[in-house]
């Protein structure tokens, strides 16, 4: 199908109407709701607790994959797999970062848990990943040395 100018046009109109009058919503409203108090926290006991978790249960079936020694603070790659049945939610914290909470992510059902994410650290600092599943909620942590700060050190 030819579109002319008019066209393009008119279909332009037609999607800013469906834009304006709610009909449609943009990519970002289906996105999960913001936790702004999660990331806000400045200790890893207010974010567990903003995250719903403030007393999680030790896991092994959560896999952390990162450096022992991470050389450079500013970019330290961090994996995590959750093997726990119905994960619904992943979420890192870095404890003496100045706000803990790294990155949170929703899975829907039948969804692969797994992240990958580079996270900035100011000094060695154990990381915690929590996870949600089947109303309960589940932890691991391991601990990253960091030899240059990434948080202005």
């Amino acid at each position: 199908m030819k579109m002319d100018r008019r066209g393009a046009l008119a279909a332009a109109g037609a999607f800013g109407a469906l834009l304006v009058t709610g009909l449609l919503k943009p990519v970002t409203a289906l996105a999960a709701a913001w936790n702004k108090g999660a990331f806000a926290s400045k200790s890893t006991a207010d974010a567990m607790k903003n995250l719903g978790a403030p007393s999680a249960e030790a896991s092994s079936g959560i896999v952390i994959e990162a450096p022992q020694i991470a050389e450079n603070g500013a970019v330290v790659p961090i994996e995590v797999s959750s093997n726990i049945p119905g994960t619904t939610s992943i979420a890192v914290l870095v404890e003496k970062n100045p706000y803990p909470l790294v990155a949170s992510f929703a899975f829907m059902e039948g969804a692969l848990p797994f992240v990958k994410v580079n996270a900035k650290m100011g000094e060695t600092s154990d990381v915690r990943v929590l996870v949600a599943a089947g109303g309960k909620h589940y932890s691991a942590t391991r601990e990253i040395k960091v030899t240059i700060g990434g948080c202005g050190g």
